[in-house]
């Protein structure tokens, strides 16, 4: 009886293990960006759990310079100002590290 309770219980789980499907079955948009990856949708509204150190890291790490007026915005994205080219330019960086031009 004991190793029929556990032959059920084994079957089970294999079931619904198998029966589980990931939350982005194409995976064409990680939840978070790498230097080789963006989401074309960017910025994507969502909590952003950088902290404001890490985001001006990031946001220079990708070629920006003279940030400043780094702030979270109501839809959790991350707004500065700051220079590229030669030229000064409003950016934002998501919760997925996406990095924006507007």
């Amino acid at each position: 009886m004991r190793n029929l309770v556990i032959a059920g219980a084994v079957t089970l789980l294999s079931s619904v293990a198998l029966a589980q499907q990931p939350a982005n079955p194409a995976g064409e948009t990680p939840a978070v960006t790498t230097p080789d990856s963006s989401n074309p949708t960017a910025p994507v509204a969502g909590q952003n759990s950088f902290t404001e150190a890490q985001a001006k890291e990031r946001i220079e790490a990708a070629g920006y310079t003279t940030v400043t007026g780094l702030a979270l915005d109501s839809q959790g994205v991350w707004r500065a100002k700051a220079m590229k080219d030669g030229a000064e330019v409003d950016v934002g960086l998501d919760y997925q590290g996406n990095i924006v031009t507007q």
